[in-house]
C-alpha cells in the first residue's frame, strides 16, 4: 500500500512536475473473428472490440477523477492482423482497417494498435499484401496504428522486408502529404518488437498474451528533471540512484492504476511500461534532463553516456517497485515529441547519427524524425536497416519513426499539433546505400543468438 508521505509526494508530482499515466492500454485477442470473407471478419472484429472496451474510457476517465492522476490515454491492441486474416486484396485489408477505426471510434479512443505484419524471417503471400496495404491503411482512418517487424536477435534481418518498408513510408508520406506526412507517424517498423507495448504507435496485443489484459504506461521526465535540479554537486553515482528512486515512486503509482482498471474491467492486469515518454510541454522532456545533469545541448559529447545512466537507472528503479515491468521501459527519444530535442536539433546540436547512437542505449529507436521529402526510399530502408542492427546484435527493441515530409527541405518544420507536436526536417547523407539495400536477403541472426 502507498503511504500518506507518497500519496503527496505523488501529489505534488501530478500539480507541478507533469506526472501522468500516459496510456492505459487494452490488449484484446481478436483471432477468433477471423471468417470466409473480410466483411464478415471486420463485423466481428468491430463487434468484440465494441462489447469488450465499452467501458474502458469510462474507467480510465473515473480512475483519473478519484485518484487526481491524469490519464492522458486511452488506447487498444489488437491481435496483429497478419494473424488472424488470410486476404487476398488490398480491399480486404481496408475493410478491417476499417473496421478497427470504427470501433476505435465507439468505444472513444484516440488510437487503436495491430494492423501488423510480423516478418522478420520472411513474408506469406498475404503478409506482403497487407504491408503494401499500409498506405492506404492509414490515410484512410484517423485512429489505426501499423506495426512491421522485419528483424529479431534469432531470425536475423530480413532485408526484403527493410527494402519494401522504405518504399512504403514513402508512399504514406505522399498519401497525407496534406498533413506534412502524417500517417508516418502512426507506422512503426520494429526489430525485436514486444508482446506487451502499451504505446503508439507500435502497439499490438502479442500471440502470447492472454484473451485480454490491460497494460499501463506511465511517464514522468519533469519529476526526473526536478530530482536531478536539486543535486548540483552530486556525482553520477548519485544521481543514478536518484533516478533509480523516482522511477520506483512513478512505476508504484502506474501499477496502483493498472490494477484498478484491472479490476474494475474484470480483465487481468498485465504489465507497467516505465518508459519516459516526453511530450511537447514546458517541463516534460528527456533532452533537459541529460542537460541538467551538465550536457551543454542534448547531442553534444556525453550525451550517450547521459542517456545510458538515465535508461539503467529507470529500468532498475521500476524492476524494484514491481515484478511486472514490461513493453518497453526505459527512456524515449521522440524529436517532434520532446521540446528540448527540438531546440537542440534546430541549433545543429542533434543530428540522425547522433540520435542513432543514442538509440544503443535507450529504449526503442529513432523516433518521430522528420526528413526532407526527396530522401529516397533506398536510403530511409538504410536507415531502417542501420537501426534494426544496433536491436538485433544487442538483443533489445529499436524502432524507426521516420516522416520523409513531403515538399519539405532541411531546416523546414512539420507541423503535428498535440502530443506529436512538431520538429525540424533534418538533414540526412547525401551518400546512399541503394545497391546495397537492393541485394536482398536475409542478414543471419548473431552468434548471440545461439542461447539455449
Amino acid at each position: 500500500m502507498l503511504t500518506i508521505d507518497e500519496i503527496l509526494e505523488t501529489i505534488k508530482m501530478v500539480q507541478e512536475e507533469n506526472l501522468d499515466v500516459r496510456t492505459i492500454t487494452m490488449g484484446i485477442n481478436i483471432a477468433d473473428c477471423a471468417a470466409v470473407d473480410a466483411g464478415t471478419t471486420g463485423r466481428k472484429i468491430y463487434a468484440k472490440i465494441t462489447r469488450i472496451a465499452a467501458d474502458l474510457v469510462r474507467v480510465g476517465n473515473e480512475i483519473e477523477r478519484e485518484y487526481g492522476i491524469p490519464i492522458v490515454n486511452k488506447r487498444i491492441a489488437v491481435t496483429p492482423v497478419s494473424l488472424v486474416y488470410q486476404g487476398e486484396s488490398e480491399e480486404d485489408y481496408l475493410i478491417i482497417a476499417e473496421a478497427l477505426d470504427q470501433a476505435a471510434a465507439a468505444v472513444g479512443v484516440n488510437f487503436i494498435g495491430g494492423f501488423t505484419a510480423l516478418v522478420q524471417k520472411g513474408f506469406t503471400p498475404a503478409e506482403r499484401i497487407l504491408v503494401n496495404t499500409i498506405p492506404r491503411a492509414l490515410a484512410a482512418t484517423e485512429r489505426v496504428c501499423a506495426s512491421v517487424n522485419v528483424a529479431s536477435t534469432k531470425a536475423g534481418i530480413n532485408m526484403d522486408a527493410v527494402y519494401l518498408m522504405g518504399h512504403i513510408i514513402k508512399e504514406t508520406a505522399l498519401r497525407t502529404a496534406d498533413r506534412d506526412g502524417i500517417g508516418c507517424a502512426k507506422l512503426v517498423v520494429f526489430a525485436n518488437a514486444p508482446e506487451d507495448n502499451p504505446f503508439m504507435a507500435g502497439a499490438f496485443h502479442g500471440p502470447g498474451e492472454p484473451a485480454c489484459v490491460i497494460n499501463v504506461g506511465v511517464s514522468g521526465p519533469g519529476v526526473v528533471k526536478n530530482a536531478i535540479e536539486k543535486m548540483p554537486g552530486a556525482d553520477l553515482g548519485q544521481l543514478a540512484e536518484t533516478v533509480k528512486r523516482v522511477a520506483f515512486k512513478v512505476t508504484r503509482m502506474g501499477e496502483l492504476v493498472g490494477r484498478v482498471a484491472a479490476e474494475r474491467l474484470g480483465v487481468p492486469f498485465g504489465i507497467v511500461d516505465i518508459s519516459l515518454a516526453p511530450t511537447p510541454a514546458v517541463g516534460d522532456s528527456v533532452a533537459e534532463i541529460l542537460e541538467a545533469m551538465g550536457i551543454e545541448k542534448c547531442g553534444a559529447p556525453g550525451t550517450t553516456a547521459a542517456l545510458a545512466l538515465l535508461n539503467d537507472a529507470v529500468k532498475k528503479g521500476g524492476a524494484m517497485a514491481s515484478s511486472y515491468v514490461g513493453g518497453l521501459s526505459g527512456a524515449f527519444i521522440p524529436v517532434s515529441e520532446d521540446a528540448g530535442m527540438v531546440r537542440a536539433a534546430a541549433a545543429g546540436a542533434l543530428s540522425l547519427e547522433k540520435l542513432e547512437a543514442m538509440t544503443a542505449v535507450c529504449s526503442v529507436g529513432l523516433d518521430m524524425i522528420a526528413v526532407p521529402g526527396d530522401t529516397p526510399a533506398e536510403t530511409i530502408a538504410a536507415i531502417i536497416a542501420d537501426e534494426v542492427a544496433i536491436g538485433v546484435v544487442n538483443q533489445k527493441t529499436t524502432a524507426v519513426r521516420i516522416i520523409p515530409a513531403p515538399g519539405k527541405k532541411t531546416g523546414d518544420y512539420v507541423e503535428f499539433g498535440g502530443l506529436l507536436g512538431r520538429a525540424p526536417v533534418l538533414p540526412v547523407s547525401r551518400y546512399g546505400a541503394s545497391d546495397f539495400v537492393r541485394r536482398g536477403g536475409r542478414i543471419p541472426a548473431p552468434i548471440q543468438s545461439l542461447s539455449n
